[in-house]
C-alpha cells in the first residue's frame, strides 16, 4: 500500500493530537483552522481512515488517530533532526574538509590552521592528505580532496594556486664543514661540492636546479633520495652538501647539522591550489579564507 502523505499532514495529526482543538492547534502551527482542518481531512482521505472524532467541544484521536500520530511523531523528530544537520553543513559548523599537503608543510606549517579552524568549527573533521607534489596535485586534478597546500605557481597546468606563503631556502651542512660559522654562503661558492639531492618529484628539486643555473653552479658528485630524512642523514655523515626550504628544517632536526643562510635569497612559493570553478562546502571555503593572506594578518613560519 503505498502512502501518499507529506510533512504538513503529519505535523497537522501531531498537533491536534497534543492540543485536542482545531484552534489550539491551528495556533500552536501558525496556520488558520479552515487550512488546518482540510489539512487533517485530506490525511484521513488519503490514509483512508478515521483519525479523529470531532465533537462541538472537543477533538479526540481515534485508536487509528493515536497510533498514527505515535508513528507521525517519531517520523517528524527525525526529519527535523536531519534538518538542523543540513543546515550546520551548509553553514559550515560541521562537515570534512579533505587537503592534500606536502609532507613538510603538513609537518611545520599546517597545524596551527588546524587549531585555529578546529577551536571555531569544532564539528568539522579535517582529514589530510600527504605526499609528494605531483601525487598532491594529482589529488587535486582528480576531486579526491577539497584543495591542496603545495608549492606552486600561480597558474599550475590548469589548476589555479593563490601563494600564502614562501619558503626561504638555506643551505645544510655537516657540522665541520667549511661554511660553519659563516653568516651566509653565495651560491657560486656551491661549485664543485658534493651535492645530496632531492628527487625530481619533490618539491624542492626543480627550485634549487634553478637558483643553481642562474648562479651558472654546477655541482660535485650528486646523491638523489626522495624522503627529507635520507637526505638528512646522508648529509649528517659527510657525503655532500643539501638546500632545503626553512620549512623542511624541523624534519632534519634529528641529524647533527648547521644551516647557513644563501645570497642571493632563494624561495618556494607556498600555495593553496584548487580546481577553477570548483564549489566548496561552507566548511572548506571557511578553511581557505583562513590560510588567505589578509592585510590585518601577517603570515609567518613556524
Amino acid at each position: 500500500m503505498s502512502i501518499n502523505i507529506g510533512i504538513a499532514h503529519l505535523r497537522a495529526i501531531v498537533a491536534l493530537t497534543d492540543h485536542g482543538s482545531f484552534t489550539a492547534a491551528a495556533g500552536a502551527l501558525d496556520v488558520s483552522q479552515p487550512s488546518l482542518s482540510r489539512t487533517v481531512a485530506e490525511a484521513e482521505r488519503r490514509l483512508k481512515v478515521r483519525l479523529f472524532v470531532r465533537t462541538t467541544r472537543s477533538v479526540t484521536p481515534t485508536g487509528d488517530g493515536r497510533e498514527v500520530a505515535s508513528f507521525a511523531r517519531r517520523v517528524l523528530f527525525e526529519f527535523d533532526e536531519g534538518l538542523r544537520q543540513i543546515g550546520r553543513f551548509v553553514s559550515g559548523e560541521r562537515g570534512t574538509v579533505t587537503i592534500a599537503c606536502l609532507p613538510s608543510l603538513a609537518a611545520t606549517y599546517l597545524p596551527q590552521y588546524i587549531v585555529d579552524f578546529r577551536s571555531q568549527h569544532p564539528e568539522v573533521t579535517v582529514h589530510i592528505q600527504d605526499g609528494l607534489r605531483d601525487d598532491v596535485l594529482s589529488a587535486v586534478r582528480d576531486g579526491s580532496v577539497d584543495f591542496a597546500l603545495a608549492a606552486a605557481a600561480e597558474r599550475e597546468d590548469g589548476l589555479d594556486a593563490e601563494p600564502v606563503t614562501r619558503d626561504l631556502f638555506v643551505c645544510a651542512v655537516p657540522s665541520d664543514h667549511r661554511f660553519v660559522g659563516r653568516d651566509s654562503v653565495d651560491w657560486t661558492e656551491l661549485a664543485g661540492e658534493s651535492f645530496i639531492a632531492f628527487g625530481p618529484e619533490s618539491s624542492i628539486d626543480g627550485p634549487v636546479r634553478r637558483a643553481l643555473d642562474n648562479a651558472g653552479v654546477h655541482v660535485g658528485p650528486v646523491v638523489r633520495a626522495h624522503n627529507v630524512g635520507a637526505v638528512a642523514g646522508l648529509t649528517a655523515a659527510g657525503l655532500g652538501i643539501t638546500v632545503v626550504p626553512e620549512l623542511v628544517v624541523p624534519m632534519m632536526s634529528f641529524a647533527p647539522l648547521t644551516y647557513v643562510p644563501l645570497e642571493p635569497k632563494a624561495y618556494r612559493t607556498i600555495s593553496v591550489v584548487q580546481l577553477p570553478r570548483r564549489h566548496h562546502s561552507a566548511s572548506s571555503r571557511a578553511f581557505i579564507e583562513m590560510l588567505l593572506p589578509r592585510k590585518d594578518r601577517e603570515t609567518t613560519l613556524p
